[in-house]
């Protein structure tokens, strides 16, 4: 009963928000399908995401857990309270550094990103993370209680941001060619953003061996990218402006020259000839024209 009350909440609160479930578990930094299993009442929420969820709306976590009603006020005072009555706000630290738009979470998130992709993820303490977004190292273990689930964070959030520019990109084109020289472009590491995401996932690629929960995010994140280049070339063959190849093939053998090409331009020195992003996308465009285009 409790976790039905709890689920209901957290609904109310994401409602409160205006946004979908969705873009509510983008900012929660968790899986879709988790968030859907715990309001659905077939998963417990745990306690760092009932964190998220208070830190994000800025409501109290103890009206959350329904301790509010344990100590006296009746459920209907909750209900036809304004929201900050029913749903007081946590206290901030004062010294801390305000958080981003979308919440502490995202902050921890985006920071343990920037310091992963510049000093490696086992070289990064979460003091470091702390000390990054002005706050406490317990804050950081409020939200996140381990570097297990930081990595596993940073790696969903460079898996949404990655989906949400392609989608953002290619959502008014047609031309298949043009659509998949377009994804090659956002998969080339031009820019520091893009150079970031790409250390992190050489990270994820060593982690996921190790670790179930990376390891499924890694096989979920190629699992989409795959069928998204798939789609791409399968509509080029129906355009004819592919030759008629198969798609999913094409697409494992393309995903793979991707890595190595990243692999290289991350791993030597900015300038050195052969190396470079430009190289990069400039070789995967041959490729393409090579092994894909019609003639």
């Amino acid at each position: 009963m409790l976790h039905n009350e709890v689920a209901e909440r957290v609904r109310q609160v994401i409602r409160d928000a205006g946004v979908s479930q969705r873009e509510f578990a983008r900012r929660m930094v968790i899986d879709p399908s988790k968030l859907s299993r715990s309001l659905g009442g077939t998963r417990r929420f745990t306690t760092a995401e009932l964190a998220r969820v208070a830190d994000i709306a800025e409501v109290d976590a103890g009206w959350l857990l329904g301790a509010h009603a344990e100590h006296g006020a009746a459920p209907s005072q909750h209900a036809e309270a304004p929201p900050s009555a029913a749903r007081p706000r946590r206290a901030r630290n004062a010294a801390a550094a305000p958080p981003s738009a979308d919440g502490r979470p995202l902050q921890i998130v985006r920071q343990t990103v920037r310091l992963i992709a510049e000093h490696g993820f086992h070289s990064v303490r979460v003091s470091d993370i702390a000390e990054a977004c002005g706050t406490s190292t317990a804050a950081i273990h409020y939200h996140f209680p381990g570097r297990d689930e930081l990595l596993e964070a940073a790696a969903r959030w460079c898996m949404d941001e990655d989906t949400a520019r392609r989608a953002a990109g290619t959502a008014d084109m047609d031309h298949a060619g043009d659509e998949l020289r377009l994804l090659i472009e956002l998969q080339t590491p031009y820019t520091p953003q893009q150079r970031r995401q790409w250390s992190v996932w050489l990270d994820l690629w060593a982690e996921a061996a190790r670790s179930t929960a990376v390891g499924e995010l890694h096989v979920e994140y190629y699992r989409q990218w795959r069928a998204t280049v798939a789609d791409v070339i399968g509509r080029g063959v129906a355009q004819e402006v592919f030759r008629p190849v198969d798609p999913e093939a094409a697409a494992l053998s393309l995903t793979a020259l991707i890595d190595g090409l990243a692999s290289q331009v991350l791993a030597t020195t900015p300038g050195e000839p052969g190396t470079s992003a430009e190289d990069m996308h400039g070789a995967l465009l041959s490729y393409v024209d090579a092994t894909l285009t019609a003639a």
